[in-house]
């Protein structure tokens, strides 16, 4: 799979085009952000997930394109796109909702946070892509690497925090004195080895939550029905 970013000018957002070669497919999580695709009309099958599927992904429909095909992916006003080469042994934990694409045969597991931090986060399960291949990710602005430590902790701000190690330990915290506690967001305190990936800022919950803002009855018609994301509003 190769992939090219084009950068807008200003604030008018991206096109990734993708290309997949004879034999290879690619799962896209938000089909309506592929704005073109050229080959085989067959190589695009867009399927509607089990529950299971929905509960781990947060999407109702994701879409399969095989190779040889080429597509692009519109990428909105205020939001990064960024692809990574994942190795089989790689350990690190994802919020699936900034997940655009990733390469078929990648193995996903789910890893459920401690009560307590999923209640702070509205979200119970992260999620772990294992036997190596690319991943499309989403974020509010560049993403960032940041190296942690064993023994020096890293602060992050919950909503900024995209992956990490499996094997990091996470509190949640504030810090500083007591002014600078009192007036910030929570955060993750962060110790162990590898890198996290942040962004930014913090999601608008548009693109990047899909599932929020719409009733359970009226999500699945949209789905359901042809043209039901154009009939129904």
């Amino acid at each position: 799979m190769k992939i090219h970013v084009e950068e807008g000018a200003g604030s008018e957002g991206q096109a990734a085009a993708v290309e997949l070669a004879v034999g290879e497919a690619a799962l896209v999580l938000h089909p309506k952000q592929i704005i073109a695709f050229q080959g085989r009309s067959g190589s695009r099958e867009d399927r509607l997930l089990n529950v299971a599927g929905i509960y781990r992904k947060k999407r109702w429909i994701e879409s399969r394109l095989t190779g040889p095909a080429r597509f692009v992916l519109g990428v909105p006003a205020g939001y990064s796109f960024r692809a990574m080469e994942l190795p089989e042994d790689s350990s690190l934990l994802f919020d699936i909702r900034y997940v655009l694409l990733y390469s078929e045969g990648m193995k996903l597991q789910s890893r459920f946070q401690k009560i307590k931090q999923a209640v702070v986060t509205q979200d119970w399960i992260r999620m772990k892509f294992s036997g190596g291949g690319t991943l499309g990710l989403l974020s509010c602005g560049p993403l960032c690497e940041l190296t942690i430590d064993p023994s020096e902790p890293v602060y992050v701000d919950i909503g900024c925090l995209v992956a990490y190690p499996e094997e990091a330990k996470l509190q949640l915290c504030v810090y500083g004195n007591p002014l600078a506690s009192q007036r910030m967001n929570y955060h993750w305190e962060i110790t162990g080895s590898g890198k996290v990936l942040l962004q930014p800022s913090r999601p608008r919950f548009g693109l990047a939550d899909p599932l929020q803002g719409d009733s359970l009855f009226k999500r699945i018609l949209r789905e359901a029905l042809p043209f039901g994301g154009v009939i129904i509003k």
